[in-house]
């Protein structure tokens, strides 16, 4: 049995949902809501001590870190095969993971937070906010949200996120010169591991970032017209929300554009 404990809007979690999906597995998901820190409750943190969605629990026992959990599904369940065959795709889809996890990640963090969480723990008091805060157990992860709560678009974290995006698109748009796909002529744990990250720009209309990249353009309109994407990613997301969000992210992007023109 496999089990998600996930969030509609957390892209770690997309990403695990879009593979499952993939790969048509049978799963049952658990709703963690991150704005209320329910990732910081000691029964989720005894299944996943980082305090993080998702976590996969499958036959009783968990396994978390995104990317860990999509190449446990390769391994576990490899009949759909989003593996390259090539050594060398194989290394340039593990590149693009990589980024993900140690770039796009933060990049994404930094802005979703702080328009998606920043509002929930305003309407708190100080005090709660950032005991709430302190409770998270990474430092990195605890001293970014401490900035963004204080500073909101100000921080400097969404100054580094504006530009790690932005050469994301580039390096995307060079890779995808002789090719459909980031990691050859396949869709593979690359692809479903960035498109995520796609989601996150279209959700606040943030367009801008990647609409004169034809090749990016046509790469994500590949992906959306995936099954999985509906299943894994559209079908969980809450139109009233998204609503609100696409007006966050208008009365926001002045302030990105002008980070992006730096």
């Amino acid at each position: 049995m496999l089990e998600l404990y996930t969030h509609p809007m957390s892209p770690c979690a997309q990403k695990v949902r879009l593979a499952l999906e993939e790969k048509a597995l049978a799963w049952h998901a658990h709703q963690v809501d991150l704005a209320q820190k329910e990732n910081l409750r000691p029964e989720y943190l005894r299944l996943n001590p980082k305090g993080v969605v998702p976590t996969l629990v499958h036959d009783g026992v968990p396994i978390i870190e995104s990317s860990v959990i999509c190449e446990y599904l390769e391994d576990a369940f490899p009949a759909m095969r989003l593996r390259p065959d090539g050594a060398l795709e194989k290394a340039e889809m593990r590149l693009w993971m990589k980024h993900v996890d140690e770039k796009l990640h933060a990049a994404m963090a930094s802005l979703q937070w702080t328009l998606l969480m920043r509002p929930v723990l305003l309407e708190k008091s100080p005090e709660q906010a950032e005991a709430l805060i302190a409770r998270v157990p990474d430092k990195a992860r605890r001293e970014r949200q401490t900035r963004l709560y204080h500073q909101g678009l100000d921080a400097p974290d969404v100054a580094d996120g504006v530009h790690v995006y932005d050469h994301t698109v580039q390096d995307m748009e060079r890779a995808l010169a002789d090719r459909e796909w980031l990691a050859g002529g396949s869709y593979s744990l690359a692809d479903l591991a960035v498109l995520p990250y796609f989601q996150t720009l279209m959700q606040f209309g943030w367009q801008a970032f990647y609409e004169h990249r034809p090749r990016v353009c046509a790469w994500l309109q590949r992906s959306l017209a995936r099954p999985a994407y509906d299943k894994g990613i559209r079908s969980g997301l809450d139109p009233a929300l998204l609503s609100r969000l696409e007006g966050r992210g208008a009365e926001a992007w002045p302030r990105l554009q002008t980070l992006l023109a730096a």
